[in-house]
C-alpha cells in the first residue's frame, strides 16, 4: 500500500518568532528573496474600506495564512507593478 503524504500546512509568523525566542533555527523558513526596508521608510495610512471587502481581505489572509495587512501590501505591489508594465507598454505622446 502506498503511502500518502500530507501536505504540510503553512506556519505562520507567530508560530516562527516563538520558535526564534526560543532558540530554535528559524532559517529553513526564510528564503532571502525578501527587501530590507530602512527604519524610517515606512509610513502609516489609514483607508476606509465596506465591510464586504474587509470580509474579503480576510478570506484571502486566512486562505493564504497571512496578516489582512500583508495581503493588502500585495494587491497594492501587484497592482503597481501592473500599471507600470502597461505604461510601458504605451507609445510616449509627443509633446508640442
Amino acid at each position: 500500500m502506498k503511502s500518502i503524504r500530507k501536505s504540510r500546512k503553512p506556519i505562520s509568523a507567530e508560530a516562527i518568532a516563538r520558535l526564534a525566542d526560543e532558540g530554535s533555527d528559524v532559517s529553513r523558513f526564510f528564503n532571502n528573496n525578501g527587501r530590507m526596508m530602512m527604519p524610517g521608510t515606512i509610513q502609516r495610512v489609514n483607508v476606509d474600506l465596506a465591510s464586504g471587502m474587509l470580509e474579503e481581505l480576510d478570506r484571502a489572509a486566512k486562505e493564504l495564512n497571512i496578516s489582512r495587512q500583508a495581503v493588502i501590501k500585495t494587491l497594492i505591489r501587484q497592482a503597481l507593478d501592473r500599471q507600470y508594465r502597461a505604461r510601458a507598454g504605451r507609445p510616449m505622446m509627443k509633446r508640442r
